[in-house]
């Protein structure tokens, strides 16, 4: 919707206007004529300017302190606006304002301030279900990732764990054979039986060491490859994590009327053009000098 002014007769002959919906507002606040004359019932008081700006700003000031209670709030915007419109078309309507050029370039640029902030409140709101979307997919996302931490982290503590026991195991075959191996008694010409003892503690002695070795390594690597694939998820999580919170502040923050502020903003500023156009009205001085 688009408030514009009229400033004058000054078109060429050629020229066509289509009225704007404030200017048709204007048309229809004005009260029929009889007899060339502005008609008023009988026993009805003629209002001062004074009066009908108080009146006006009355209007104003509650329009500028209206909230919307349920969102969209963008569904209130047209309705508000025609109020708004209606108000200040029914101020300069009456016989007894004369609206000049200040006061015209004023208004018009007011609405067309105001209009253009809720265009744009009403963008932000279209764009909520496109927020709404994507904070189901990063909640989806985040327990997908959950899920398959868990997995991985589940199937090597079982790696791990499978590992272990393999190896330990072995430590626990070998290390009596050796020692059963050393207190083995050979006697003193059985030079060959002595030989082959030593050979076989020498063999049992570098296969405990190789499994034991084994084992350190294997509980190392554990250690190491759950550090990484905890790190690598915490860091994927805390980036789907940063995305949701910033999308529900969002989405939080348009669960509050935020056209207040515009709207009252644009309300104020009526109102004080409304008072200043009074004042520079020839009624006024003649009042003051009166």
């Amino acid at each position: 919707m688009t408030y514009r002014s009229q400033t004058g007769s000054r078109k060429s002959s050629g020229q066509k206007f289509q009225k704007s919906a404030h200017e048709k507002a204007k048309a229809k606040a004005k009260k029929p004529k009889a007899n060339g004359q502005q008609y008023a019932p009988e026993n009805e008081p003629t209002m001062s300017a004074k009066e009908i700006a108080e009146k006006t700003t009355l209007k104003l000031n509650r329009l500028g302190t209206q909230t919307f209670a349920l969102s969209p709030f963008s569904n209130y915007f047209d309705d508000w606006l025609a109020n708004l419109g209606m108000t200040v078309s029914e101020f300069e309507s009456s016989p007894q304002i004369s609206a000049d050029d200040q006061f015209n370039r004023e208004r018009a640029q007011i609405l067309l301030d105001v209009e253009r902030a809720l265009a744009e409140k009403r963008i932000q709101e279209t764009d909520q279900s496109g927020d709404v979307k994507a904070l189901h997919e990063n909640n989806h996302l985040l327990g997908d990732m959950d899920a398959e931490y868990a997995t991985k982290n589940r199937d090597l503590s079982n790696k791990r764990n499978a590992d272990v026991q393999r190896l330990t195991n072995q430590v626990r075959e070998l290390e009596p054979q050796l020692e059963e191996e050393k207190e083995r008694k050979i006697g003193f010409f059985q030079v060959s039986a002595k030989r082959e003892s030593v050979k076989k503690i020498r063999q049992l002695t570098a296969d405990l060491a190789k499994a034991k070795g084994e084992l350190e390594l294997a509980l190392k690597n554990f250690d190491v490859e759950q550090e990484k694939l905890h790190d690598d998820y915490e860091h994927k999580k805390q980036a789907v994590m940063q995305i949701i919170q910033e999308l529900e502040k969002k989405l939080e923050r348009l669960e509050v009327d935020t056209s207040v502020e515009p709207r009252k903003t644009a309300c104020d500023a009526l109102v004080n053009s409304v008072n200043a156009l009074v004042q520079r009205l020839p009624s006024a001085n003649e009042e003051v000098g009166s």
